[in-house]
């Protein structure tokens, strides 16, 4: 694929373009211009109404005093109720307007006209695919006399005052403009169908094995199979505290490749055993290689750091530092230096941890790790 930069620029007209990311800053006006020329051609085959800027490098503030582009709505954040109450202020009658022999209801009316354009050009579009919708809008349209499609232009053609009495007389006006829009749905969170929720049945995947012992069974096999194949599975069994973050993340790609993910294994042996046990995957895997009993990882932790509490006489703002690791510790299976300074970066990082310990952190990181996985605590 060639691209020259300066055709996407000026030399294009593909009406269907709604976004501009600019990543590049422009002196020119006319240049600049052009470029969010391509943004602004109407297509009704996909009910455009808006087109989006998105700007990193700032050239839209740049540029904006300067350029003859503006947006026809400058505060999209006004409600259309106060839009339609000033519509109807006389002072909007006698405030100048932001064209030459104009007030500010001409502008008022040019954007509550765009709102109503952009609710229901976008609708019109969908409604061929959204009986419901379309259904509304045939209503709308014998309540209106007047197509919804057009009921924007028809609103500029009356005017302010005459517009503003319209929108009066329709009293239920900006409620069915609502309805409309909540019919409509946008692109990013679309209607796709408008009836009631109803939960027909509520089941686990296990991919190919339907049942949970089933999936159970064949993740032991995978392991056992696997144990001769995989270094990081071997570290797991038989040396635990050396395992490291690398072959963390690589056994993990591999189970979930596999589709044993721990969310997986949790839930069949939840529905196995009718327990619920919050085991890491690690317990998973010794439990199919070796035998372990599961035991929930933040029961390990605390084990462990009974162990650590008992290593010395620690003070009571150690004791606290100790608690506070003992929190981090419940979501981490590896831990050492570097995850101590991530964990504790805005309190000084590892180094004024290990300070408040009384250089013990080294320590205290090893007895962990060491009676984390202990046979012990399968007994």
């Amino acid at each position: 694929i060639a691209i020259t930069v300066d055709l996407l620029t000026t030399g294009i007209d593909v009406p269907r373009i709604c976004n501009l990311v600019f990543m590049r800053r422009v002196r020119s006006r006319i240049l600049y211009e052009q470029m969010i020329g391509r943004a602004t051609r109407r297509c009704d085959e996909i009910g455009k109404t808006v087109f989006h800027i998105y700007d990193p490098v700032g050239i839209y503030n740049a540029l904006e005093d300067v350029s003859n582009m503006k947006p026809l709505v400058k505060d999209p954040t006004i409600a259309l109720e106060q839009l339609i109450e000033e519509l109807g202020m006389e002072e909007s009658y006698s405030a100048p307007g932001t064209l030459p022999k104009t007030n500010h209801a001409d502008d008022v009316l040019d954007i509550v006209s765009q709102r109503v354009m952009r609710v229901l050009r976008k609708a019109e579009n969908r409604s061929d695919s959204n009986p419901v919708l379309k259904k509304k809008l045939d209503e709308l349209a014998e309540l209106w006399d007047v197509s919804p499609g057009k009921l924007h232009n028809n609103l500029r053609e009356m005017g302010p005052k005459k517009a503003y009495e319209f929108i009066q007389n329709k009293t239920q006006l900006i409620n069915q403009l609502e309805a409309v829009r909540k019919l409509t749905g946008s692109y990013s969170n679309p209607i796709i169908s408008t009836h009631e929720d109803e939960l027909l049945s509520r089941h686990q995947n296990y991919g190919n094995n339907q049942k949970p012992e089933d999936y159970l069974e064949s993740f032991d096999d995978f392991i056992h199979n696997q144990l001769n194949e995989s270094a990081a599975l071997s570290i797991v069994v038989n040396r635990p505290r050396d395992l490291t973050r690398s072959q963390l993340k690589e056994i993990r790609l591999l189970l979930d490749e596999k589709g044993y993910s721990e969310t997986s294994l949790k839930a069949a042996w939840r529905s196995t055993t009718n327990k619920e046990i919050a085991a890491s995957i690690i317990g998973f895997i010794r439990r199919a290689a070796i035998g372990e009993h599961l035991i929930p990882f933040e029961q390990r932790v605390e084990i462990a750091m009974d162990r650590i509490y008992n290593l010395h006489s620690w003070t009571t703002v150690q004791r606290k530092w100790l608690k506070r690791i003992a929190k981090q510790l419940n979501h981490e299976i590896i831990v050492d230096r570097d995850f101590m300074n991530q964990v504790f970066e805005t309190d000084g990082g590892v180094n004024r941890v290990d300070r408040i310990l009384g250089k013990n952190l080294d320590e205290v990181i090893e007895i962990f790790s060491e009676s984390l996985w202990e046979e012990t605590l399968s007994g």
